[in-house]
């Protein structure tokens, strides 16, 4: 097989077992190929023993898939990971010899404890290990004192692990009692203990929308904004994944047009910067900000 076909392979690989879900259509423009070869490829991965999934008109390798384990635990990098890597490798002066090396090497392959160790300090390490084992044992986990950011109260959950988000700062679960997919901040567990009973419901474990602002939900809502110097360059550094979703309009200005599972994220990224952001279509944003304001405008 030729390097390019394979890198192209790769990468279509990485799409299909992201967080992020897509269609043939998708697919086709990130990867600038055609949807024809799109399928083509898809079929060489059907061959190759992969499960293919479709939810809608959208596609995944299945985690079902004989290679799907190994293909997780070789690759540690989200996409938002990726980005900032490839922005400080690209920031590498020209001239240093290591810069290409430093591009051809983004793979290593690690052990999913190792790297929790690493990313992770103090009192959350022994629940976010736990957690690891639950999910590579398919074993269901009780989080105890779990602090809900709703009301504040602080109850257990019986819950199945199945994905963290970037850093173990959340973890995607199949909540037994309201039997939905959930995110579970790992700051608020208090403990973790693992079940005896095993995964009931993984048919049902699915990762939801996480938009470039970090906030997940099942709708999608579009939102149109302008914006200045300030906007664009705070966006390109706090919310990396928004980059790819924003394009130059000149004279200073950018356009960012993306999709959102809810309005809280981009709404408090827009009313920091009032003075050098347009809201260019997207009602909802404009009225979830009017309220944010009136709520948080002292009377006088």
């Amino acid at each position: 097989m030729d390097q390019p076909k394979l890198e192209r392979l790769l990468r279509l690989m990485k799409l299909l077992t992201a967080n992020t879900t897509y269609n043939v259509d998708q697919l086709a423009e990130r990867l600038q190929m055609s949807r024809r070869t799109v399928y083509r490829y898809i079929d060489t991965f059907r061959e190759a023993g992969f499960v293919i999934k479709k939810s809608g008109d959208c596609i995944r390798l299945d985690k079902e898939s004989p290679h799907f384990r190994d293909i997780s635990q070789l690759v540690h990098f989200t996409e938002e990971e990726a980005v900032i890597l490839k922005n400080a490798i690209e920031n590498i002066d020209d001239t240093n010899m290591l810069k290409q090396n430093l591009k051809r090497k983004l793979y290593s392959v690690y052990d999913n404890k190792t790297l929790a160790d690493t990313v992770v300090r103090g009192k959350n390490a022994p629940n976010i290990r736990r957690l690891i084992e639950a999910i590579e044992q398919e074993r269901q986990a009780v989080l105890h004192g779990y602090l809900s950011a709703h009301g504040g109260g602080v109850r257990d959950r019986r819950v199945e692990p199945f994905a963290f988000t970037t850093n173990y700062v959340q973890v995607w679960c199949y909540d037994l009692e309201s039997h939905t997919n959930k995110l579970f901040k790992t700051s608020r567990i208090g403990s973790v203990e693992l079940s005896e009973a095993v995964w009931e419901h993984q048919e049902a474990h699915s990762e939801g929308f996480i938009d470039a602002f970090r906030m997940h939900g099942g709708a999608r809502r579009r939102v149109r904004l302008e914006l200045g110097t300030l906007a664009y360059n705070l966006l390109c550094e706090e919310y990396p994944l928004a980059e790819c979703d924003v394009k130059p309009l000149g004279r200073g200005r950018w356009s960012l047009d993306t999709e959102v599972a809810g309005m809280a994220g981009v709404g408090r990224f827009v009313v920091g910067l009032l003075d050098d952001i347009r809201i260019v279509d997207s009602p909802e944003l404009t009225g979830y900000i009017r309220e944010y304001i009136a709520a948080n405008t002292p009377k006088m």
